[in-house]
């Protein structure tokens, strides 16, 4: 049976130097690839076309789930096993909702990458236990339910807005234009009930995607 090929992604070179060394202390796991920004880990799935995605939330430019998204556009059976150090359900939800496969924590990544790579290339979902709770308790509150309501780009919208990107920035990293992004934002602070980026930004502090 052929090795597994992956392709890591983390703009932390240290980072990715030690998973990097960690998943091919398995003779059945190969790293084909790296990536350091979502652009490059897009361009890099089209390339080498591996079996896994090790895919980084936050990075420079477009984030971990933008990139996941492009990916699993261009192909739906594209496998990506999320580490990130959001532990939070609305990022789950959102990356299950998404397609990947699996979601494990940067606390724990070290213990449990080889597992949950080997079960995400099998075609299972791995959950890391850190993660579980989030998958069997709901959280009814109103922050969370007015969250849910945002579209997947509305979504990536926010967390750039949270990242004190501008619109022009927003725009030209998502390949829109500064009047469509406009547009979204409008209808994000809508659906949020708020009015200023600051408001947006003490969201994101109390739903955990932004540590204050």
């Amino acid at each position: 049976m052929s090795a597994i090929s992956v392709l890591l992604v983390d703009d932390h070179e240290v980072v990715r130097a030690g998973y990097h060394r960690l998943l091919e202390t398995n003779p059945g796991i190969r790293v084909i690839a790296e990536a350091t920004n979502g652009e490059e880990a897009c361009q890099r799935y089209l390339q080498y076309h591996p079996d896994v995605v090790v895919m980084d939330l936050t990075m420079p430019g477009i984030s971990g789930l933008e990139a996941s998204r492009r990916i699993l556009a261009h192909d739906a059976a594209a496998k990506i096993l999320v580490f990130s150090v959001h532990e939070n359900e609305i990022m789950l939800s959102r990356a299950l909702d998404m397609g990947i496969k699996g979601y494990i924590s940067k606390r724990s990544a070290s213990r449990v990458m080889i597992e949950a790579v080997r079960q995400v290339a099998a075609g299972e979902v791995y959950i890391g236990q850190e993660m579980m709770s989030f998958l069997v308790r709901h959280k009814d509150t109103h922050d969370t339910d007015r969250i849910a309501g945002l579209t997947p780009r509305e979504f990536e919208v926010f967390n750039l807005l949270v990242d004190s990107k501008s619109v022009n920035e927003i725009a030209e990293l998502l390949k829109l234009s500064p009047k469509t992004i406009g547009h979204h934002v409008a209808h994000i602070k809508t659906k949020l009930g708020i009015s200023s980026i600051a408001e947006l930004t003490r969201l994101a502090i109390r739903l955990g995607i932004l540590s204050p």
